[in-house]
């Protein structure tokens, strides 16, 4: 009865707050709840689970410990054991470097070895016992019953590990753990006391001089401990290139040991610094709560409405995986390895690196310079610190090095949208970084300077033809920053050469084609074919990447119809059951490959042949299709915030088609509304009338209650605040825009 009684005065409460006009709606989720770290972790997409921050240092995050493609981020959600969790992971890439200093309990429980881990200790573990949240990780080793938790801060990676009652509890630090392209070239472990060790990893792979210090502090003493070097018993210290560390407790049971561990690639001064400026104490769930609170910061830049559950785990997700990279490289005094292989400081910012240019150029550097307008700076700055350590500014820079993978000299749109867009750093010391990486002995710069193309050459990775029109768009960055800048010769000269892609047109066959060094077309070509003169791509997939010219595109096609047919053959020429397609040509349609970086732009250029429906519908069925709320759920390697950006971007009905030019392509958005945190209390508001799954083409749109009469927007319209609003319905309404203008050549707004 009492019960009953309790239940009447609750319901008439209820009641009374209704009538009061009192809102009892539960409370609102955070927006980390939304967040699936496992996408991505199955099939192509190459993620981490792992806890780490916003462009932190440490990514701390489990291992299998098993090499292969399918592993290259240490993780793989098809697996079923778990060798240690180490400090250093990549995002989404296909580079098997880092997974540095691995830490794994035991305890008598278990002791089985195989050799597919390299006879490491391991775990079984289930994803019924195994969750993640930004900035947190968790999973049960089942074998050993010890409960692992993982956390970070910027530098800083924390575990928590509650065990059962075991004398024989052991704690494994092991420096000498490597798989795929990893491989340690010099280690070293020391005690400090009986709840502190230090020590280095030094290691190539990729990245051929990586360095990382370490300060690791236990909350519970060990008791004893033994060392190893190449597997037999050592004393400490030690160095080699593979050793460890076993540390030995007698836990009782529900006992916990919390771990905190410093990173730096400087020395172990920064790694203490790291340890001591972020962290105080050993309160794990302090340190995991302070973690949520920064990610959901950062999510709520971004505020979307939509009834679809599913679709919002896939925008925030998107988001979250936006900001794995670049990482911190600096210390929190400035001291950072250099590109030139020495100790530099980073006076008044904050160093970074993993500079995934090739891809990230296209859409997640224009998306920070939205959504990280205070970090952006700071980016710019440490592009133009490589190149003051190297003199030539990154390709594809990691952990202080640069491994010349890719192509292009892409961090010179990233540096020339960032000072389009108003951004304050050295402009002269930028431009002067641009030019000099633009005109370098190296790379076939110099034969591309002198034959205005590259030319078909002997090695796997020529690519000829990606090659000449990367750089062509990249010089074209560069004139449009020499006319600011009143540099009229500079100008003249690199807006020339950003036409060279016109030399590889073969007018008669309508296809941008390999070239030998005496001029002649190289015969036979099979545009579908996957040949060595495109980049990761084929002719048909790089025939559109000239987005400084899009209107000379058209015109070397034959016009817009042509043009029209061609695009439109883009996305219905399906690949035949015995062509032979490379691991990078997935999320197909016709011979787009979203699942790869040359393709993104594509679905965006019928907004300038005055088809804008068609743009509306590929966006669309790319969304809805290519991800997913799951681990399979990237249809393609994330590439450092690429694809995920590209997501975002789309999602929102925005593109940047030319990432340096500072507007956006229009297409149909994904949600009914979206709120976006710019400078300030300003906000830019996106608003879809009559959205439904059927309701995908766009009817008309409004820019802060007037008429809108081009198919994109300006960076200036966003940042300065507003309302953008799509009136929505379910046909093609082509007609209503033939009249739309789209954003001129050698123009930036």
């Amino acid at each position: 009865m009492k019960s009953f009684y309790l239940y009447i005065i609750f319901v008439l409460s209820l009641y009374s707050c209704k009538q009061e006009g009192i809102d009892v709606k539960s409370p609102e989720r955070s927006l980390t709840s939304y967040v699936n770290t496992f996408i991505g972790t199955d099939g192509p997409g190459n993620t981490y689970p792992g806890a780490t921050l916003p462009f932190g240092m440490v990514q701390l995050s489990p291992d299998i410990g098993i090499p292969g493609w399918d592993r290259i981020a240490g993780y793989y959600y098809k697996d079923s054991i778990i060798s240690g969790f180490s400090h250093t992971h990549l995002s989404g890439t296909g580079a098997g470097d880092l997974y540095d200093i691995l830490v794994m309990p035991t305890n008598s429980k278990f002791s089985e070895k195989i050799k597919e881990n390299n006879y490491k200790p391991f775990s079984k573990f289930s994803h019924d016992k195994e969750s993640a949240t930004p900035g947190y990780y968790t999973v049960d080793l089942l074998d050993y019953e010890i409960k692992a938790e993982l956390t970070a801060t910027n530098r800083v990676g924390i575990h928590r590990y509650t065990f059962p009652k075991d004398s024989l509890t052991a704690i494994y630090v092991d420096l000498g753990y490597a798989i795929n392209w990893d491989k340690p070239t010099d280690t070293y472990i020391e005690k400090v006391n009986d709840h502190t060790i230090r020590g280095y990893r030094m290691s190539t792979g990729w990245a051929k001089d990586q360095r990382v210090y370490f300060v690791m502090q236990f909350s519970k003493p060990f008791q004893s401990y033994t060392v190893f070097k190449d597997d037999k018993i050592a004393v400490l210290p030690i160095q080699g290139k593979n050793t460890k560390i076993v540390l030995n407790y007698d836990m009782s049971e529900g006992e916990q040991i919390i771990i905190k561990t410093g990173l730096s690639t400087a020395n172990f001064e920064g790694a203490l610094a790291s340890l001591t400026t972020e962290t105080t104490d050993f309160n794990f769930d302090s340190y995991k709560k302070n973690a949520k609170t920064v990610w959901e910061n950062e999510l709520k830049k971004i505020k979307i409405t939509t009834s679809n559950k599913d679709k919002k785990s896939v925008f925030y997700t998107m988001m979250y995986q936006s900001m794995l990279a670049p990482t911190l490289l600096s210390d929190p005094n400035g001291d950072y390895k250099g590109a030139n292989d020495t100790i530099v400081n980073a006076k008044g910012f904050n160093r970074y690196d993993t500079f995934s240019l090739w891809d990230t150029f296209r859409a997640a550097h224009p998306l920070y310079t939205i959504i990280q307008q205070e970090r952006v700076p700071d980016m710019i700055l440490s592009l133009l610190a490589h190149y003051q350590e190297t003199g030539i500014l990154p390709v594809w820079s990691m952990q202080g090095n640069e491994t010349n993978m890719m192509i292009g000299y892409h961090a010179v749109p990233v540096i020339v949208d960032a000072y389009f867009k108003g951004f304050k750093f050295d402009a002269e010391l930028a431009y002067k970084a641009c030019k000099e990486s633009a005109m370098v002995n190296d790379r076939q710069i110099d034969v591309y300077q002198d034959l205005g193309y590259i030319p078909v050459g002997q090695h796997h990775e020529n690519w000829s033809v990606s090659k000449t029109m990367e750089y062509a768009y990249d010089d074209w960055c560069i004139a449009m920053f020499a006319k600011d800048l009143g540099k009229k010769e500079d100008h003249d000269y690199f807006l020339k050469r950003s036409e060279n892609w016109k030399n590889l047109y073969n007018d008669k066959r309508s296809w941008l084609q390999p070239k030998d060094t005496l001029g002649s077309f190289i015969e036979p070509f099979i545009p579908k074919e996957y040949t060595p003169y495109f980049c990761e791509s084929n002719a048909w997939q790089y025939y559109w990447f000239v987005p400084q010219d899009i209107e000379g595109l058209i015109q070397k096609t034959g016009g817009e119809e042509r043009f029209t047919q061609k695009l439109d053959s883009m996305f219905s020429y399906v690949p035949e059951p015995g062509d032979k397609l490379p691991i990078f040509s997935t999320g197909m349609i016709g011979q787009y490959a979203h699942g790869n970086e040359p393709s993104h732009h594509v679905a965006y250029l019928y907004n300038y042949i005055n088809q804008p429906s068609k743009t509306q519908e590929l966006t669309r069925r790319i969304l809805d299709k290519q991800y997913k709320n799951e681990p399979n759920g990237h249809c393609g390697n994330e590439d450092c915030g690429q694809m995920s950006s590209w997501y975002v971007f789309s999602s929102l009905g925005l593109y940047p088609v030319n990432p340096a030019q500072g507007v956006y392509h229009l297409t149909a958005p994904l949600f009914k509304s979206a709120e976006i945190q710019v400078l300030g209390d300003k906000t830019f508001i996106i608003r879809a009338k009559h959205l439904s799954d059927e309701n995908k083409y766009v009817k008309s749109i409004m820019l802060n209650g007037k008429p809108l009469d081009r198919m994109f927007i300006t960076h200036k319209e966003i940042i300065n605040g507003g309302v953008l609003e799509f009136e929505m319905n379910n046909f093609p309404n082509d007609s209503l825009f033939i009249k739309a203008t789209v954003p001129k050549p050698n123009k930036i707004y």
